[in-house]
């Protein structure tokens, strides 16, 4: 998908997706000072499905076979973070909802390694994203005891432009730098997520929400003990050649 920003604003768009692709070039760099980049976002609707009969193994001759009906168990939320300069998934958050004021738990849990470190977040455009929960948590965070001003009326608060002005500031010590719109891909972890899906979610059976986080979080700690690696990142923000 084209990104909207990329056909509103072409100047603004190849100065974001620069940004980004300079904070992944500069990750190693930035982890040696005391710097943590990390991209972070939500994977939702994780279904804890259970198949209502076992898969049973291939066999010489014969293909595996797995059971189509299943139980339905419900859903979970996984909020995390790919840590650019290591390849490791960092506090893991797994929940039943997403709201404004668990995004912001979830910053403070993975910021309590260093609470008083230097912190960049790569996430998209999402309102929990920019929310005034964020903006609130951060200027506490950073020290910041201005007047933030008044949702949807003035200041810093006032709308989604100024609070994410406020958020992506380079002078602050913890910071975000947002992906234009329709480009999370641009986001490391969806690459991650995507290795998730392949090992643990697409085939499956959980037999209930619990047993989905159990087997999520021990995918988890297996992948950050023995598979964790940066990845590659070549893409300048130049438009592939045909």
């Amino acid at each position: 998908m084209t990104s909207r920003d990329k056909l509103d604003d072409p100047e603004s768009f190849e100065k974001q997706v620069a940004e980004i692709c300079s904070v992944y070039r500069n990750a190693q760099e930035l982890h040696e000072q005391g710097v943590h980049v990390m991209c972070t976002d939500e994977k939702t609707g994780m279904q804890a499905l259970e198949r209502k009969f076992p898969t049973k193994p291939s066999r010489p001759g014969l293909p595996e076979l797995r059971e189509f009906e299943y139980i339905r168990h419900g859903t979970l939320c996984l909020t995390t973070n790919f840590e650019v300069a290591t390849g490791r998934i960092v506090a893991p958050t797994l929940e039943e909802t997403r709201t404004r004021e668990q995004f912001v738990a979830h910053i403070d849990r993975t910021m309590a390694s260093d609470p008083n470190g230097q912190w960049v977040f790569v996430v998209d455009n999402l309102d929990t994203h920019k929310s005034e929960e964020l903006v609130r948590y951060v200027a506490s965070a950073i020290g910041d005891a201005q007047d933030l001003g008044t949702k949807f009326k003035r200041g810093i608060l006032k709308n989604r432009a100024s609070r994410t002005a406020y958020l992506s500031d380079e002078k602050h010590r913890v910071r975000f730098v947002f992906t234009p719109r329709h480009c999370s891909w641009l986001n490391q972890i969806k690459l991650w997520f995507s290795v998730l899906a392949r090992r643990v979610l697409r085939r499956g059976s959980f037999t209930s929400k619990a047993d989905l986080k159990e087997r999520v979080l021990a995918f988890i700690d297996y992948f950050n003990r023995l598979l964790a690696k940066p990845y590659r990142w070549t893409y300048a923000g130049k438009v592939l050649a045909a």
